[in-house]
């Protein structure tokens, strides 16, 4: 097995998964990859099966919406697999389109013959089971051969159910932790960075209301701001479509720009999400904004278990940041915490606030690539 490369199929269905499955590949020189990803593991040197931007939906409708073209990607990743014959099936987040992969691999003759033969399926991110729906643990391990949670109290969620579970950290806390205090740029401009997410369902419903934010902020004195959105791959056509429409003109620049910008940002607005994780890491104030179809706000409604949907709420276990979630997310709300954050003792502690979660976020061990790539490695070498 040491005297040839090893082969990981892998796969990541949005942009955050798609900048770890890059880290990670880059820690695997000698492995052979073949899978789905964006432009981070592309240029880390994956041959993607196909746009990582098909896999990019979340909600009830909105899934529903792309069943026909979400069944023929499964079918056509299940095909690759068969071919490629990997040691490991790798998959990051996107748990819906990993678990139907998966079951249809099962499904076939030669998913069971490759299975038989010590084909292992590892998964990176635990679902949120202390959140809500906390079945899905055990599912989770009847499915998966290993999990990759972030923090060390997920853990005890699945291994009560069997299924290996070792914490890493959060994949984006080594970069960011330290470095608000080296790369904060003082700039005359007060920027408002609006992050309106990276899935094409919620760009849509996000849109109009920053469309509105921005608009009313002007309007209230706060004409003096910029207003600058970073956008990525799959969604920046649209974007730069939507704004041409704004009386107040944003700026828009790169997602792989983005920390640059958040260095320079006076307030941010953004979607729930990775993205609040970021800010809160590099201790910007932020507040969090989020919109969805009815039906899927009304479901989420009746089964979530905790007070806060971003994560360092959820850590600290008090509400750091404004959170104004379906109708709550009006321009008006946003524009009442935008006047508390210019406030100086309201911003720094806020910031003091943020700064006291910064060593929750990290492992003392290593990166979450480098400990999941020796995991996987060590897992395929010991069979």
């Amino acid at each position: 097995m040491q005297n040839k490369k090893i082969k990981v199929f892998i796969i990541a269905g949005e942009v955050s998964g798609d900048v770890l499955g890059a880290r990670i590949m880059r820690e695997m020189t000698d492995a052979e990859f073949c899978g789905v990803g964006g432009e981070n593991m592309i240029a880390a040197g994956l041959d993607s099966l196909f746009p990582m931007s098909d896999l990019s939906v979340m909600g009830v409708v909105e899934v529903a919406a792309h069943a026909k073209t979400l069944m023929r990607r499964i079918n056509q990743t299940v095909d690759a697999i068969i071919s490629m014959r990997p040691d490991i099936v790798l998959t990051i987040d996107s748990p819906g389109f990993a678990k139907s992969v998966i079951k249809k691999l099962r499904k076939t003759s030669s998913g069971r013959d490759l299975i038989a033969h010590g084909l292992q399926f590892h998964h990176v991110v635990a679902p949120q089971v202390w959140a809500w729906r906390a079945g899905r643990a055990k599912k989770y391990a009847q499915i998966f051969d290993k999990l990759y949670a972030f923090f060390d109290f997920e853990v005890p969620y699945f291994t009560k159910y069997g299924l290996d579970t070792i914490a890493v950290g959060h994949p984006i806390a080594d970069g960011l932790i330290g470095y608000h205090a080296s790369h904060t740029k003082q700039s005359n401009d007060k920027i408002i960075t609006l992050v309106p997410g990276s899935r094409m369902s919620e760009v849509k419903r996000l849109m109009p209301l920053f469309r509105d934010i921005a608009q009313q902020l002007a309007a209230n004195g706060y004409s003096g701001y910029h207003f600058v959105i970073p956008t990525v791959e799959t969604t920046e056509k649209y974007v730069r479509e939507h704004i041409k429409t704004w009386r107040v003109k944003p700026d828009l620049v790169s997602a792989n720009m983005r920390y640059d910008l958040y260095s320079k940002t006076y307030i941010a607005i953004v979607t729930s999400g990775t993205v609040s994780a970021e800010l809160a890491m590099l201790h910007i104030p932020t507040i969090v904004v989020y919109k969805m179809n009815t039906i899927t706000t009304w479901l989420v409604r009746q089964v979530i278990r905790v007070k806060w949907v971003s994560l360092v709420n959820i850590l600290l276990n008090r509400g750091v940041y404004p959170e104004f979630l379906g109708n709550a997310a009006t321009a008006e709300n946003v524009l009442n915490s935008v006047q508390q954050l210019t406030i100086p003792s309201g911003r720094e502690k806020m910031i003091a606030d943020l700064k006291s979660a910064d060593d929750l976020w990290r492992r003392p061990n290593g990166s979450p690539a480098a400990l999941i790539a020796d995991s996987v490695r060590r897992a395929i070498t010991d069979k």
